[in-house]
């Protein structure tokens, strides 16, 4: 997944979590199944995040991006912000 790949699937991600949010602040309260979904899309977008964070820092130090990979979601969650 190159960069621009990298950077829809954020766009995409980030869309369906405004769209859920916009629910909840219009006074609606989510079901089950969207609570699991907003959390759900939090976990894939540190994992995006991550994964371009690494393809940049290797192209800057002169590494093939295309080596980066995305890491399980309990090592990217647990990162200090």
């Amino acid at each position: 997944m190159d960069d621009d790949a990298v950077l829809n699937r954020i766009g995409d991600l980030v869309d369906e979590e405004h769209r859920l949010r916009d629910h909840i602040s219009s006074g609606a309260e989510l079901g089950d199944e969207d609570r699991a979904r907003l959390d759900e899309i939090e976990r894939q977008l540190d994992q995006c995040w991550d994964l371009l964070r690494q393809r940049r820092a290797r192209e800057e130090y002169g590494a093939d991006p295309d080596g980066a990979t995305a890491r399980p979601e309990d090592t990217v969650e647990h990162y200090r912000q």
